[in-house]
């Protein structure tokens, strides 16, 4: 496990495209995904302990970003080769076990990946509603381990206030967790 850091927010940067499946076969675009509000593209795998730290809370607090308008897609990124517990079978495990409302799907060339800068899972995209990044920060301050309870919860604050807005907090701490796992690397 390599423990990596994403960038600041580029503020404004555009949103990619993208035709991913998820676990049964299903494709998802951008456009399936896009909400009237913005839309939350978070890189997330199986068996990172710093996704394994949040995953209920991160359930809990998309459903609250769902309710306002937003749409959310969580990708996974890693090549499963080396990492079967990443597997399209674990995967859907995954998201029927913590309750997944949103789709699961994975870059299996990991062009998106790439295409999105993504360095580490987990990592949060926030967009607005003219697909313009305002969001490139932590879910909350959990680490390896939960937070406490009490934790301000920065992710959906973020996006609470991109679905009013338009605009995401100038303020952002960045993300931190296992680095990508990326093809003959």
């Amino acid at each position: 496990m390599v423990s990596t850091e994403t960038p600041l927010c580029n503020f404004g940067w555009k949103a990619s495209d993208f035709s991913l499946k998820d676990f049964d076969g299903k494709t998802y675009t951008l456009a399936d995904v896009k909400g009237p509000k913005g839309t939350l593209i978070i890189f997330i795998c199986n068996h990172c302990p710093y996704v394994k730290a949040i995953l209920d809370r991160l359930v809990r607090d998309v459903k609250a970003i769902q309710a306002e308008g937003i749409g959310v897609i969580a990708i996974m990124p890693n090549d499963p080769t080396d990492y079967p517990e990443d597997s399209v079978e674990n995967m859907k495990a995954v998201a029927a076990r913590n309750g997944f409302t949103f789709p699961y799907v994975i870059d299996d060339t990991q062009d998106v990946a790439r295409a999105y800068g993504a360095v580490c899972t987990p990592d949060f995209f926030g967009f607005n509603s003219d697909l313009e990044l305002q969001y490139r920060g932590r879910l909350d301050a959990s680490r390896l381990e939960a937070a406490p309870i009490e934790a301000e919860r920065e992710l959906l604050s973020a996006m609470m206030l991109i679905a009013k807005t338009g605009q995401g907090p100038k303020a952002q701490i960045a993300s931190m967790g296992c680095s990508i796992k990326w093809s003959n690397e």
